[in-house]
């Protein structure tokens, strides 16, 4: 990819996108786009077309999503729906009407079924039923898939869609409405900690399986697929490997020094019992991830504290 081709960002202020974006100054791409959602509202159809038929970009990266945990998708899950379905279709659609010669659509390792066989392999999309907790995203972000597998299909288009396992980092969101699991669990730590080591109350049974991936890691994996013609249409990007919940709680205490005691609720949901992703292919094609899960958190957390003056709560 010519380092002079116009790229456009969608989501570029977002944790992930801004990763990219930095990553992508660093390796010397310098006709970077990217939009504010004040200046572009990724739902309006109309405004959308505009915006591509002035800037006609020759890559679209879509790191533009509602995101959030399990309190937030189970409270809104019509704007989960449809902002996302509004995000991605007028960006696929636009990118195919205005010449966009690559397309990377970033997605979530929920489009697999709650029960699947672990590892999570990209064959099992679509062969049992979704997490109730989040399937409301997870359609959305399948539909994406689907119409970038339709386009690659009917229009010989390089569209590739990336699903990343848990992600976490710095510019991450730890408003505790809204926050995944990682972050928001730095966030009651930290809080503890400062309220005297009080006592810390996390959601569910602590014995979940995840696996979560330093956002650098996943911004490196998006560069991997814009610098290559991947061979298939849906990659699965993670480590490979997972911890239990409880295991999580006890590294981010460590980290962030917090000495109280920790509360299991398990009158709150767990989510689906395992989520490890099976990242074969892409350690086939030559990527790997490179930070590891206490490196990353630490590196988390020390941004947290640089920055926690600016934290807003988010509001849906």
């Amino acid at each position: 990819m010519d380092k002079t081709s116009k790229i456009y960002i969608a989501g570029h202020h977002g944790m992930v996108g801004s990763a990219i974006w930095r990553q992508l100054e660093k390796q010397g791409y310098r006709n970077l786009v990217g939009k504010t959602s004040k200046e572009l509202d990724l739902r309006d159809q109309q405004a959308v077309k505009s915006f591509f038929e002035e800037e006609k970009p020759r890559v679209v990266i879509d790191a533009a999503a509602r995101v959030g945990g399990i309190l937030a998708n189970s409270t809104y899950p019509y704007q989960f729906l449809m902002d996302n379905l509004q995000i991605q279709n007028n960006l696929i659609d636009s990118s195919l009407a205005f010449g966009t010669q690559k397309f990377i659509f970033l997605g979530s390792s929920c489009i697999y079924p709650k029960l699947a066989p672990q590892p999570l392999k990209e064959e099992y999309l679509l062969t049992g039923s979704l997490e109730p907790t989040n399937d409301a995203y997870a359609l959305a972000k399948i539909a994406g898939v689907k119409t970038c597998e339709a386009i690659r299909k009917q229009f010989n288009k390089d569209y590739v869609s990336l699903m990343p396992t848990n992600l976490y980092g710095i510019h991450d969101n730890f408003d505790l409405q809204t926050s995944h699991v990682l972050p928001a669990m730095i966030r009651k730590f930290h809080d503890a900690k400062l309220n005297g080591h009080s006592t810390v109350e996390l959601w569910g049974s602590g014995t979940p399986l995840r696996e979560f991936l330093y956002v650098e890691d996943m911004a490196a994996s998006v560069i991997f697929a814009l610098q290559n013609e991947l061979p298939e249409h849906l990659y699965n990007v993670g480590t490979g490997s997972d911890l239990s919940i409880k295991e999580l709680a006890e590294i981010i205490q460590k980290i962030v020094g917090h000495k109280g005691e920790v509360i299991w609720d398990a009158t709150k949901p767990d989510g689906t019992p395992r989520k490890l992703m099976d990242v074969s292919k892409m350690h086939e094609l030559g990527w790997k991830h490179q930070v590891d899960l206490e490196e990353g958190i630490a590196r988390t957390y020390a941004w947290f504290l640089e920055n926690q003056a600016y934290f807003k709560e988010v509001k849906i």
